[in-house]
């Protein structure tokens, strides 16, 4: 079953046409990868999906819900959180702090209980507290709760952008080149623990990403963009042999 599909979905920013007639689906729990070279438009799709911008055409079914004019807030709360390319923590709050935020999305209470700080709030509150350690228990974060999010290696830090989306209890999630600035053994560990986070919250995941270590080591299905045009899609085996993958990445002799 599919949760998400864009059809023929285009942006243009005046005379430049950033994603042209893109049409890709998202099926429930599987993990599809979004790649191209630099300027293809990728980021361009995540900020159509997650609403940062409405599309100049097409449309972005999730759940079999139109979410196309919808706002990021409103998208976030029916399911879809994302990561970004460049680390976007709370960098003067703890660990927990920056997990605790994001569970606030799910908190069911007005302007008067939050300033008066009435029982009842604190009680809520309290649930999200406890609520925001088991989640990073599960993502092996527990110890450096109250860790200065900076203070946490990079690694670790990318892994806590991804907790703190999982905190929004989404059912689809965006990575935004999550692997960026990896070395190695991150990356290798980056790939376990994007699988172990789609089973363990029933996702499922779009990504973005350079590294075509981690691209082919965990997507099923693969789109390629360049120049804001599908050009190929299959699985990781079909996407490396593809002729026009490999001019796209690699240019070719004239």
């Amino acid at each position: 079953m599919t949760i998400l599909r864009t059809n023929n979905l285009t942006m243009k920013f005046g005379g430049l046409t950033a994603v042209s007639d893109l049409t890709l689906e998202v099926p429930e729990q599987g993990i599809i990868g979004l790649i191209g070279p630099n300027g293809a438009g990728k980021t361009t799709v995540f900020n159509m999906i997650t609403g940062v911008y409405k599309p100049t055409s097409g449309n972005i079914l999730f759940n079999n819900t139109d979410i196309t004019r919808m706002e990021p807030h409103v998208i976030t709360k029916n399911g879809i959180a994302r990561t970004f390319q460049n680390i976007r923590l709370f960098k003067d709050l703890s660990v927990l702090d920056n997990v605790m935020i994001a569970n606030h999305l799910r908190l069911d209470s007005n302007f008067f209980s939050a300033v008066a700080r009435t029982p009842g709030y604190r009680e809520k509150e309290e649930g999200i507290r406890k609520k925001s350690l088991e989640l990073l228990d599960q993502v092996g974060l527990l110890e450096f709760k109250d860790t200065k999010s900076t203070a946490l290696p990079y690694g670790k830090q990318r892994k806590l952008e991804i907790a703190r989306a999982l905190a929004t209890e989404p059912k689809l999630l965006l990575l935004d080149e999550p692997a960026a600035g990896m070395n190695p053994q991150e990356s290798i560990e980056l790939m376990a623990f994007i699988k172990e986070i789609r089973n363990r919250f029933d996702l499922s995941i779009l990504m973005i990403e350079h590294h075509m270590q981690v691209i082919m080591g965990v997507c099923e299905h693969i789109y390629v963009l360049d120049y804001g045009i599908k050009i190929a899609e299959g699985n990781p085996g079909v996407i490396q042999n593809d002729p026009k993958v490999i001019e796209a990445y690699l240019g070719v002799e004239e």
